[in-house]
């Protein structure tokens, strides 16, 4: 008849096996403190499971960049610390009306907040217009969906490029005005032109060729 196994005691276990290991400490303060705890307490049994973690989607990651990239190039920093109103006002000086102004003229380092929606939102048009062009080049797609993609990207472009530099003339006047003084300069100036081997030159300012 074979034997009995003897089982012991979970506590007896616990209490055998840390007297087994302070058995190498004479303090008995240390010996009852490794035993007198776990006579009476029990481990708890956990079943922990680590979370899994899974990467986005690519139009997940694109779409928080594209938002990144319109809060920056849109002054949401500057909107923060500043605190600058949505729109400014301005008074006529001839009928002194007060009418909205939208952007901050003259002053590159500030803007009003709907400026900055503005500009940041025609940036992004143009960065979707370069995306939809690249895409129009993908040989896998149909030729409608390319031309498609190619109509939608260059008018996005477009636009946002006229767009922006149509914001650049509202906010830096000075631009403007130095463009048009230049050009009415250019248009007093009389014009010479010359006859070389056969080849008119034409100048803005007087010449002489020695011939």
């Amino acid at each position: 008849m074979p034997p009995k196994s003897e089982s012991l005691h979970p506590g007896t276990a616990t209490a055998t096996a840390h007297s087994d290991h302070s058995s190498g400490s004479i303090d008995p303060i240390v010996h009852l403190l490794q035993i007198l705890p776990y006579s009476f307490l029990r481990p708890p049994r956990l079943r922990l499971k680590l979370p899994t973690l899974t990467l986005p989607s690519p139009m997940t990651v694109f779409a928080l960049v594209l938002l990144t990239y319109f809060m920056v190039v849109s002054g949401f920093v500057y909107d923060v610390i500043v605190e600058p109103p949505g729109i400014g006002s301005t008074q006529d000086p001839r009928t002194g009306a007060v009418r909205p102004v939208v952007f901050l003229p003259g002053r590159v380092n500030g803007q009003y907040i709907i400026e900055g929606l503005s500009s940041g939102f025609m940036f992004v048009l143009g960065g979707v217009g370069i995306v939809l062009m690249d895409l129009a080049l993908d040989r896998n797609r149909a030729k409608s969906v390319k031309v498609s993609y190619a109509t939608a990207g260059i008018s996005s472009v477009v636009l946002a490029y006229v767009m922006s530099m149509l914001f650049i003339r509202i906010k830096i006047p000075v631009m403007t005005r130095r463009e048009e003084t230049t050009g009415r300069e250019h248009s007093h100036i009389p014009r010479r032109s010359k006859a070389v081997d056969g080849a008119v030159l034409r100048h803005d300012v007087p010449f002489s060729l020695i011939s």
